[in-house]
């Protein structure tokens, strides 16, 4: 009997050895820090590039693959742009004689183009881009309301970014 509950949890051992599955980082092995470099903004959303760049931060600190370090003494370095902001309206409410005049709920779209450089390396480590997404709600301050939301849409963006810089091997 005992040899039979042996081999069975050696047989056990095995099945789940070969699933595939992998605890800890998917990270390149050799790289162990990155640098957010300042990020560009090309386009008319104020303050945007500070915002993504301390986002970038915050990601690659909460994902926890790699340290986060000065530029002067990482693995390697991220470069980002935020190349592209857009708003849509999504529901209408504001009624006067069935007709609608405001809409009180609107989507932005904030996309992302990055490289990963490995500093002396011409080639890219990797390179992409990434959108993020967010709804939000217009209340009595509008501008107040579309800043929230594309801070939302660059954090979706971000969480994005380093999970295809970090999981993209």
């Amino acid at each position: 009997m005992r040899t039979f509950m042996i081999s069975a949890l050696a047989a056990a051992a095995l099945a789940l050895c070969g699933c595939g599955y992998r605890i800890g980082s998917l990270m390149h092995p050799q790289i162990n820090s990155i640098a957010v470099a300042p990020v560009v903004n090309e386009t008319v959303v104020y303050n945007l590039a500070p915002q993504v760049r301390s986002l970038l931060c915050e990601t690659f600190q909460q994902d926890g693959s790699l340290q986060l370090r000065r530029e002067s003494n990482a693995d390697c370095i991220i470069y980002a742009r935020v190349t592209d902001v857009k708003f849509s309206s999504v529901t209408w409410s504001s009624t006067y004689d069935e007709q609608n005049y405001v809409p009180t709920e609107w989507r932005v779209k904030v996309t992302i183009e990055y490289s990963v450089v490995i500093p002396g390396e011409l080639k890219p480590l990797a390179k992409g881009k990434e959108s993020g997404e967010a709804t939000f709600m217009t209340g009595a301050d509008m501008e107040a309301g579309r800043a929230n939301g594309t801070r939302l849409a660059a954090f979706d963006a971000a969480k994005k970014v380093v999970h295809s810089v970090t999981e993209g091997w």
